[in-house]
């Protein structure tokens, strides 16, 4: 779709597809809306098919899949065994087949793993990413958070999907800072090799807190129980006097110490210059922060004490 009118490819993690279409604020208030639609279509998609699919997921990722109700979407990580994330997905079922949809060359990843522990059960694992597109299609709105869903478009009919939606689209640039100000965390993106759920605020939308055993669940539940993640996840207001934004995996820094690093970054209509980064836990949250060499101050999205995620308002 980057032949539609105006169409800028993104960079990063989103290349591939348009990261805006000229106005990069009006599309991000078109979203804030509830209105217009983004394409995803660089993210890969992973089928799980096969009558045992539901209990094979259920037992190996962090989210309960034993009674997911067909198009009910839901969210769920992979863990290893001392709990720090492998995989992210995002997908429903649709009756015959679980759809995940992951990051862009990440999909492989994912498939090789879930076909690896399939053993004798009655599943079978196959990319369909030349298949299957993913679009955000914007829904509710208003108070500045990335709401609405994500479909899965034949990719053969992706170029009609675009002609006949009521509204225009929107680039990832929109989308990613409603969702930073949002405080929701990209996995790969704002995480490291290290992370666990906890420091993310991913217990309860990623990870089912009431469901039996998984790997790295020890790790979960005792970080849970006993309460003190390692590090937490912070939004950043940036000092908009600079002109440009922090780097990925850029250093964040207090008092000239290393605290952490940044993970994503915007720049959003209302709220200016804003970021996510990961920072060690103990590191107070009115101490203004450095992030690239951008002064910061702190807006916590995950409490330090349980992992909990906290949403944020606009301020």
């Amino acid at each position: 779709l980057l032949s539609l009118p105006g169409a800028v490819q993104a960079d990063g993690p989103d290349a591939g597809v348009a990261a805006h279409y000229g106005n990069p604020v009006a599309e991000q208030r078109r979203l804030q809306s509830g209105a217009g639609w983004v394409d995803l279509s660089h993210l890969d998609v992973v089928r799980v098919a096969g009558a045992d699919r539901l209990t094979y997921l259920h037992a190996l990722a962090t989210q309960a899949f034993d009674r997911l109700a067909p198009g009910k979407a839901t969210e769920a990580l992979i863990l290893s065994p001392q709990g720090h994330i492998e995989h992210a997905f995002r997908g429903s079922d649709d009756g015959e087949a679980f759809l995940a949809y992951t990051e862009a060359g990440a999909g492989r990843a994912l498939a090789d793993f879930l076909d690896s522990m399939r053993f004798m059960l009655r599943v079978e694992v196959t990319v369909v990413t030349e298949q299957l597109a993913v679009v955000h299609e914007a829904g509710g709105g208003g108070d500045g958070q990335p709401l609405g869903r994500e479909l899965l478009v034949p990719r053969a009919e992706l170029t009609s999907y675009a002609s006949e939606h009521p509204s225009a689209p929107s680039g990832t640039w929109a989308l990613e800072a409603l969702r930073i100000a949002s405080g929701r965390p990209r996995v790969g993106v704002d995480s490291d090799h290290k992370s666990i759920p906890n420091e993310l605020g991913l217990l309860g939308s990623a990870v089912h807190l009431d469901k039996g055993c998984y790997r790295g669940q020890e790790t979960v539940a005792r970080v849970h129980t006993l309460g003190r993640p390692p590090r937490r996840l912070t939004l950043l207001h940036l000092d908009g006097s600079a002109d440009r934004l922090p780097l990925p995996a850029a250093e964040v820094t207090a008092d000239g110490r290393r605290v952490g690093f940044v993970g994503s970054s915007a720049r959003h209509h209302e709220l200016g210059p804003i970021a996510l980064a990961l920072v060690k836990r103990n590191v107070p949250v009115d101490v203004t922060l450095l992030a690239d060499g951008v002064a910061a101050a702190q807006q916590p999205v995950v409490d330090p004490d349980i992992g909990l995620h906290v949403r944020p308002a606009l301020r």
